[in-house]
């Protein structure tokens, strides 16, 4: 996993300053988003689990919604972690829209997890 961050973030901070929308130092960078792409894909596996009881009620609903929110806002992030693990190319503006989206990603995910606390409350 380290390596795979550590290719997301190689030779985009002389540019920009830094890395992500917080122009972070490159170490910090890894770091979160590890823990994003950790996160979201926890929230994903917890999801799944609550839809295989097959009670996809209507008290569900917010859940599923924003585990779909979560899809859309982490989809950079997870193109990039699929084609790495292909040995594809990743391409610089994948890289670039990795680091646009990662706190969009970060937020969708803790949202996630608020709304599978209060379901289990």
């Amino acid at each position: 996993m380290i390596a795979l961050i550590f290719g997301l973030t190689q030779g985009c901070a002389p540019f920009w300053g830094g890395y992500g929308p917080d122009k972070q130092p490159r170490k910090d960078f890894e770091r979160r988003v590890e823990a994003a792409f950790r996160l979201q894909n926890k929230m994903t596996s917890e999801v799944m689990m609550l839809q295989s009881d097959g009670s996809i009620a209507n008290e569900h609903a917010p859940i599923i919604q924003a585990e779909q929110i979560m899809e859309k806002n982490c989809s950079y992030l997870n193109e990039y972690v699929s084609r790495d693990i292909d040995g594809k190319n990743k391409g610089f503006l994948l890289l670039r829209r990795v680091q646009n989206s990662v706190a969009n990603c970060e937020k969708s995910a803790k949202n996630v997890e608020e709304f599978l606390k209060t379901h289990q409350r």
